[in-house]
């Protein structure tokens, strides 16, 4: 894995984020990936639950700002530290972490962590 194909897949994932697009969301992942949307929860897994559960948290197009900096990557995995905020009423900040483990373009592993800022 090298930055860019990190950087490229961050690029994609914020897309589908956008667009709640089915094929956006799919091309993400790879069949049999698994998606920790909690570390301590227990993980959907294959790309056809994922893109089924996505739709069920979907936040709204243009609901979201969000900025990220690759904290390191190698043999596979990739570490994103992100920032997020919401623009509704009210406005919420959350810091994240995203542990990625690609597979050429796609994803067989992701796991986030998530804090609401006080």
């Amino acid at each position: 894995m090298r930055e860019k194909d990190l950087d490229r897949w961050v690029t994609k994932y914020r897309k589908a984020w956008e667009s709640n697009d089915p094929a956006d969301v799919a091309a993400l992942w790879t069949e049999d990936a698994v998606w920790y949307r909690r570390p301590d929860e227990e993980p959907v897994v294959g790309r056809d639950a994922i893109v089924e559960a996505w739709a069920e948290v979907a936040d709204a197009p243009g609901e979201t700002a969000f900025e990220y900096e690759v904290l390191g990557f190698g043999d596979g995995v990739g570490f994103v530290r992100g920032w997020t905020t919401y623009l509704t009423e009210p406005p919420g900040e959350f810091s994240n972490l995203w542990v990625i483990r690609l597979t050429k373009d796609r994803a067989h592993e992701f796991t986030e962590w998530w804090m609401e800022k006080p």
